[in-house]
């Protein structure tokens, strides 16, 4: 080989070597040089461009847990109006659809061979007493024993027992409302044949009502006897409010929920049993509680974090969550009132990288 060509090798491998050594240390300056000329600049540089972003600034919010069910409208009271006794039916008192008192006849079963046996009962019940009154005069003289007193004595209270047990049958032959209420419609007429396991009628209280609902059971050791409600009615352009008073103790092993019962005053009586509701209960509340967007919120295997502005710059922060909702949830570590958090373009973020906000959203 020449010397020649020797050397021009030579020079080629210093040149290249120094591309090696300086590049790295030239290559931001000429990178400037070349973007004052119009040139695309340096991708690396393009990664510190502003993201446009939403903001929200965080305020003071009351923040209720809502739970929707459905549910059915069932009396305070209701029973099947029989007889406890069997026989013919001589006198039925009410008409259907009417209110009526606790204590009303409704109806009346044939008692007569019954009130034959007290008349009876109550002339020997006369016959005894004045008997004992005369064995009295005479114990009192020593003129009988007082073996012969107490049989008669006995035979008085035998004749009182079987007056009070022919009363109670004759109380059975009478139907009457065990409380007030509505009564309707009737099942047999005057003169047909009743026994113990016939229903006369039906008799209901609609005031107040009781409205009755299942929510899952992961609210078992949430609720609570007072828990405040709206309901709403098909038909009826209007949200009514009730509290729940009762609380299943078990769960239904089938369905995974917990049965309650709420109470309505249902004053007029507006409202009709067995109707269908529609029913969201509020299960707790918070005021002055920090809450956030729940798409804010970017889940890590530590926890979850949030961005928030501060300079100018994302800055991520690391929070504790707690009372969650549709739409929000609340913060309780981490966020303070005033902070203004990122909304938008999440998956863009990183830590320290230049915010614009297009939007600032103010929470209500």
């Amino acid at each position: 080989m020449s010397k020649k060509v020797r050397l021009t090798i030579t020079i080629i491998v210093v040149i290249f070597l120094a591309l090696i050594v300086f590049y790295p240390k030239y290559k931001p300056l000429l990178a400037t040089k070349i973007k004052g000329k119009g040139i695309t600049a340096d991708p690396l540089r393009q990664g510190q461009q502003k993201l446009n972003a939403t903001g929200f600034i965080i305020t003071p919010t009351n923040l209720s847990d809502f739970v929707n069910s459905s549910g059915t409208l069932k009396p305070d009271e209701e029973v099947d109006l029989a007889f406890e006794t069997s026989g013919k039916i001589v006198g039925i008192n009410f008409t259907e659809g009417t209110r009526v008192k606790k204590g009303d006849l409704l109806a009346k079963i044939n008692d007569r061979p019954l009130q034959a046996q007290l008349e009876k009962l109550q002339a020997q019940l006369k016959m005894a007493e004045a008997k004992e009154f005369r064995q009295k005069s005479l114990l009192d003289k020593d003129a009988i024993s007082q073996e012969s007193y107490d049989q008669v004595q006995t035979d008085v209270q035998s004749i009182r027992a079987d007056i009070n047990l022919i009363k109670s049958r004759i109380s059975e032959t009478e139907l009457r409302a065990p409380f007030d209420g509505t009564i309707g419609l009737r099942n047999l007429s005057e003169g047909s044949y009743a026994t113990s396991s016939t229903k006369i009628s039906h008799l209901i209280k609609m005031s107040p009502l009781k409205i009755e609902f299942s929510i899952p059971e992961k609210y078992a050791s949430e609720i609570r006897v007072g828990y405040p409600l709206t309901f709403k009615i098909d038909g009826i352009n209007q949200v009514f409010n009730a509290t729940v008073y009762a609380v299943d103790p078990k769960a239904d092993e089938n369905m995974r929920s917990i049965v309650l019962r709420a109470m309505y005053p249902n004053k007029n009586e507006e409202l009709k049993s067995g109707r269908y509701a529609e029913i969201t209960l509020q299960m707790s509340h918070k005021e002055n509680a920090i809450a956030i967007p729940t798409e804010a919120l970017i889940p890590e295997m530590e926890g979850v974090k949030v961005f928030i502005v501060k300079k100018g710059k994302a800055q991520s922060v690391k929070v504790q969550t707690g009372l969650r909702t549709e739409a929000k949830i609340q913060i309780t570590d981490g966020l303070k009132f005033g902070d203004t958090l990122i909304t938008s373009g999440i998956m863009q973020l990183r830590q320290g990288l230049p915010i614009t906000l297009d939007t600032v959203i103010v929470n209500k």
